[in-house]
C-alpha cells in the first residue's frame, strides 16, 4: 500500500491541496450527516478532511467509520487532530485504535520527547499510516511558547527544535500557521522535500492562502472560512485555486 504522504500527494494533484477542517462547535447537532454533507458537496475540491478532537469525541465508533469510509469512497485522505502527546505505550494504543476507525494520519505534540515520536512514526509507518507534528501553531499567542528561546545543545526557538526532531523522526509533516508566513519560510527552506508543511488559519485568523503557497505551504488547512460562507463550495473551489498557484 502507499504511503500517506504519497495518497495525499496523488490526490492533490487532481483536486487542489485543500484540506478541510471540519470542526464545528456544540450548536451543530447531526455532526455525521452534516460531515458525510459536506465530503460530498466539497470533495472536487479537497485532498483531504481534518476532524478534530471536539468533533470526535461526541461520535460513536461506527459514525466515524462511516465518515472514513466516505472520504475514501472520494478519494480524500483523513487526519485525525488530536495532538496526540503521551508515554510511548498511550500513543501506540490510541494510534491503532485510530487507524482501526479508518484515520489516514495523526496530528502529535513533539513535546513527547525524540525517542516517543520515532517509535509512533515507526509504528505507523508499518501501516502506510501517517504522522504530522505541530511546528508552530496559528493563534497569536502561540508565540508565548513556540517561539520561546530554550538551550540544549545550542541556543534556538522551541519551533526550531521541534522542526529539527521532525526531520530526525523522518515524520511526514509539519503544522505551521498561515499566520506566520516568515516561518514558513524557514521550515520550508530547512526542510527542502524532506517534509510537506500544513498551515491552518487561513481566511478567519486572517492567513493568506496566496501568501503560505508562495511561502513554501504544500497545504492549506481551511475550516470557518469555507463552513460558515454563505456558498461553500465557491469558496472551497478559490481556495483550490490558490493552492494550485493560480
Amino acid at each position: 500500500m502507499a504511503t500517506f504522504k504519497t495518497r495525499l500527494s496523488h490526490i492533490s494533484k487532481t483536486n487542489g491541496k485543500v484540506i478541510l477542517a471540519n470542526d464545528y462547535d456544540l450548536s451543530v447537532k447531526n455532526l455525521e450527516s452534516k460531515t458525510i454533507q459536506n465530503i460530498k458537496q466539497l470533495h472536487p475540491f479537497l485532498c483531504g478532511i481534518k476532524l478534530n478532537f471536539h468533533l470526535l469525541l461526541p461520535l460513536g465508533g461506527k459514525e466515524i467509520q462511516k465518515i472514513n469510509k466516505t472520504a475514501h469512497r472520494y478519494g480524500l485522505q483523513t487526519i485525525a487532530d488530536i495532538k496526540l502527546n503521551d508515554i510511548g505505550n498511550t500513543n501506540r494504543v490510541t494510534a491503532e485504535h485510530l487507524w482501526n476507525l479508518g484515520f489516514d494520519a495523526v496530528i502529535v505534540n513533539p513535546i513527547m520527547g525524540l525517542d516517543s515520536l520515532k517509535n509512533l512514526v515507526k509504528s505507523a509507518h508499518k501501516n502506510s499510516k501517517g504522522v504530522i507534528t505541530l511546528c508552530h501553531m496559528s493563534a497569536p499567542e502561540a508565540k508565548l511558547s513556540y517561539d520561546m528561546e530554550i538551550k540544549m545543545d545550542k541556543k534556538q526557538q522551541l519551533y526550531q527544535l521541534f522542526l529539527n526532531w521532525a526531520l530526525t523522526a523522518k515524520v511526514d509533516g509539519i503544522v505551521v500557521g498561515a499566520t506566520f508566513p516568515k516561518i514558513i519560510q524557514y521550515c520550508s527552506k530547512q526542510a527542502g522535500k524532506n517534509l510537506s508543511i500544513f498551515s491552518p488559519g487561513v481566511g478567519t485568523q486572517g492567513g493568506s492562502a496566496n501568501e503560505v503557497i508562495s511561502s513554501g505551504t504544500n497545504y492549506l488547512i481551511v475550516g470557518r472560512t469555507i463552513l460558515n460562507s454563505k456558498n461553500p463550495v465557491q469558496v472551497a473551489k478559490e481556495l483550490q485555486l490558490q493552492s494550485f498557484g493560480k
